[in-house]
């Protein structure tokens, strides 16, 4: 790949009752592997675990033009308080019905049938790509590493997520 990434503009919202920006392993390692992946971090947040708070911070940035994707992560599993994908979901135009399926499929190597109590999901939102991440470091580590990194980078054939975010800039431009 001899041409340069085509970066793009993320922002990171960690979703928790009980994590602060010095305990947040979680959205630190989204932040260092999005920028050494040559992209740019807008902003990162931390919220509390509740439906309202997880859609007003998703639809402000969903409404600002410079974000480009929105990684959430936590929230998303089976618990009394886990909201984010009751949050997120409904504020989707078109979901990515594959990469809740594709995440858990990579992930099964690592956790095995645990697997199946992560309702990670996809979709875009007025033109914003949004991935909603589980809270811990390994499964946001998997999702990176697996799958997001390359749907990222303009330069991923067959095809990558940066011709629908950034039109004519992609692969297959």
């Amino acid at each position: 790949m001899s041409e340069p990434i085509i970066p793009l503009s993320v922002a990171v919202l960690t979703i928790s009752d009980t994590r602060n920006e010095e305990t947040d392993t979680s959205g630190k390692t989204l932040v260092e592997r999005l920028s050494s992946a040559g992209h740019h971090l807008v902003e990162k947040k931390i919220v509390p675990d509740d439906v309202y708070r997880i859609r007003a911070e998703v639809s402000a940035w969903i409404a600002d033009p410079k974000v480009h994707v929105i990684l959430t992560n936590g929230g998303t599993g089976f618990a009394g308080r886990d909201s984010t994908p009751e949050a997120v979901s409904v504020l989707f135009d078109k979901h990515i019905e594959g990469f809740g399926e594709l995440f858990r499929q990579v992930s099964w190597d690592e956790i095995g049938s645990s697997t199946i109590q992560s309702r990670c999901l996809g979709g875009f939102a007025n033109g914003t790509l949004i991935f909603c991440l589980p809270g811990s470091t390994g499964a946001c580590k998997t999702a990176w590493d697996k799958i997001i990194c390359e749907q990222l980078d303009s330069r991923h054939l067959p095809c990558n997520y940066v011709n629908v975010l950034m039109p004519g800039k992609g692969a297959h431009a």
